[in-house]
């Protein structure tokens, strides 16, 4: 299969064209690095993309940045700073894949544990990842061609732990090659609508 990462640079990633590299083409996309550059916030530069790409059988997307600020503080711009990138960045790319991948594609998006063990200055995060969780419940029944969408919800990465620990007191950690076996899964898979729980 011929599939597209979107954040193919990032700690999952760069596990997940580890993990599916060994079994198809990958063709890694990210806002500054890899074969192509897009700004998933763009939907414009989103569709240029797929053009670019030309028809692929899978797109991930392992992006999406999201304001984990106290909500004491948080101003509506900076809460839109989730739902332009981890919202909406990857309704973009569901919504011009759908059109772009070829039919029995899929299509996998990433979520958060925050959704079901929320913690503090992460409502612009959890906000975020439960209505990415939506989308994809709703996308699933519409999708044509045989396309599936599904959702991978990490814990707190292994790798992260330094940077992020902090964050999640009392938390299991997660290595990031486990988390990539989820996106297989989904894309070698045959479910749609599912939310892929690794933590």
């Amino acid at each position: 299969m011929k599939i597209i990462v979107i954040g193919a640079a990032g700690t999952i990633g760069t596990a997940v064209v580890e993990e599916l590299g060994r079994r198809h083409d990958i063709v890694a996309v990210g806002k500054s690095r890899g074969q192509y550059q897009a700004d998933m916030t763009d939907y414009a530069q989103v569709q240029a993309l797929f053009g670019k790409v030309g028809k692929a059988d899978a797109v991930v997307v392992a992006a999406g940045i999201m304001a984990l600020e106290p909500l004491a503080g948080m101003t509506p711009e900076r809460f839109r700073v989730g739902l332009n990138s981890k919202l909406m960045g990857q309704v973009h790319v569901a919504l011009a894949a759908q059109h772009a991948l070829n039919d029995g594609g899929s299509i996998t998006l990433t979520s958060g544990i925050d959704v079901y063990h929320p913690i503090r200055h992460a409502a612009n995060a959890v906000t975020s990842n439960a209505a990415v969780e939506g989308f994809v419940r709703g996308a699933a029944i519409e999708l044509a061609r045989g396309i599936r969408i599904n959702a991978v919800t990490p814990g707190l990465l292994t790798e992260s732990k330094e940077a992020y620990g902090h964050l999640f007191p009392g938390f299991e950690t997660v290595p990031a090659r486990r988390v990539a076996l989820a996106y297989a899964r989904s894309v070698e898979g045959a479910q749609t609508g599912q939310i892929y729980k690794v933590w």
